[in-house]
């Protein structure tokens, strides 16, 4: 199934989008709606509630007063601490119930409001973000909830700030105009890109790129890389893996074709074997065949093969080279990085020869074809670069 979080700060618009979702066929676990359901009346939760702030927390009927116990946390930072230590366990054991219960082609939507704050980002597929201008937040608090202007303002500061929940973000969704446009933002990506996800993963099918040869460099693709390391990472607990971002997107100001590079590092071919189906799992399938690796020219070992992996998500496509730490292969792809950041001279050449392969170059055989030549006289300077500079991996 496809694991997807969404968050977004409170007046953002998050409960409209995860009820589209919902009409659209997702499986939604509420976050908001399981904490009112482990502090209810009888539960342990609210129990262990009133012991820790006192019975000032309840209303007349013996139920959790919300707005008294908002009082106490939310201008408290550590009492807001002691009350998510309390909840967000059993939260979680309850969301857990859920997703087990879940078809095993649903694309689950874990609405989580402190998804961020609580570092929840790398374990999903997928997380998305509503995002809508502070004013319009404050402006519907004060309509639709009844608070005032500085019990919104409030609200918003104790959470995490925009910028935090854009770097979570693999999908941003605004939502400062009407109902409808937000709708049918929601429908593009139910369709686009979350329905064909969720069959790429079952079907543990990567996306090939089929985008332009190059593309005008991203300052966007260092965070896209740290957002698919983190995932990695992830589905390889307890391992402290090495990953690199690698390839062009690595090197600050070269255009390059829309796709991650990213290295793994492992002991063994038959290590990467082993991990494969965690790979496959966590939305990173591994691409049909054998690859001899042809950043390891000139190797007498044979140890220049890899294995490679791509992407579920058709949104984001992806090539991760599984290499063993050490082998020709691994170090040059780390030396020519390094190097093309370090010299701004080396990298422009390498730029110029890009556009002009890419506006001359039919296709990607024909660019690739012709970046030949360059790449056997970089991989010298490289090498006197590293030796010159006592350059290590």
């Amino acid at each position: 199934m496809l694991m997807v979080g969404l968050t977004g700060g409170i007046g953002s618009g998050k409960s409209a989008t995860t009820r589209r979702l919902a009409e659209l066929g997702a499986v939604i676990v509420d976050a908001d709606r399981i904490a009112r359901e482990v502090v209810a009346v009888g539960t342990d939760g609210l129990a262990e509630i009133v012991e820790t702030f006192g019975s000032g927390v309840l209303g007349p009927d013996g139920a959790l007063d919300r707005a008294a116990l908002g009082a106490v946390v939310f201008a408290d930072d550590t009492a807001r601490a002691r009350l998510e230590a309390i909840t967000h366990p059993r939260v979680r054991r309850r969301s857990a119930e859920l997703v087990a219960a879940a078809p095993a082609d649903a694309i689950v939507v874990n609405d989580v409001p402190l998804l961020v704050e609580v570092g929840l980002a790398a374990t999903y597929h997928l997380v998305i973000v509503v995002q809508t201008d502070p004013a319009v937040r404050i402006e519907r608090l004060i309509r639709d909830r009844g608070m005032t202007a500085e019990e919104a303002n409030g609200r918003i500061r104790a959470q995490a700030d925009d910028a935090r929940r854009r770097a979570a973000a693999d999908v941003l969704l605004r939502n400062d105009g009407t109902l409808a446009d937000l709708h049918a933002a929601v429908d593009r990506l139910w369709r686009d890109r979350l329905v064909p996800y969720e069959r790429n993963l079952r079907e543990e099918r990567a996306v090939r790129h089929s985008g332009p040869v190059l593309v005008p460099a991203d300052p966007g693709w260092p965070a896209e890389y740290a957002r698919i390391a983190a995932r990695i990472r992830y589905a390889l607990r307890p391992a402290d893996v090495r990953l690199d971002h690698i390839g062009s997107t690595a090197v600050p100001g070269l255009d390059a074709k829309d796709v991650i590079d990213l290295q793994l590092a492992v002991g063994s071919l038959a290590e990467a074997d082993e991990i494969a189906g965690r790979l496959a799992a966590a939305g990173f399938p591994r691409l049909p065949g054998d690859w001899s690796d042809d950043l390891a020219e000139g190797d007498p070992t044979g140890a220049g093969e890899k294995r490679l992996h791509g992407s579920a998500d058709p949104g984001r496509p992806v090539h991760l080279h599984v290499r063993v730490a050490g082998s020709p292969g691994w170090r040059f792809a780390l030396l020519m990085r390094d190097h093309l950041r370090a010299d701004p001279e080396r990298a422009a050449s390498y730029l110029a020869l890009k556009r002009h392969l890419a506006a001359a170059a039919p296709d990607m055989t024909g660019y690739l074809d012709g970046k030949g030549p360059w790449w056997a006289q970089e991989r010298r300077l490289a090498q006197e670069w590293a030796a010159r500079t006592g350059w290590r991996p």
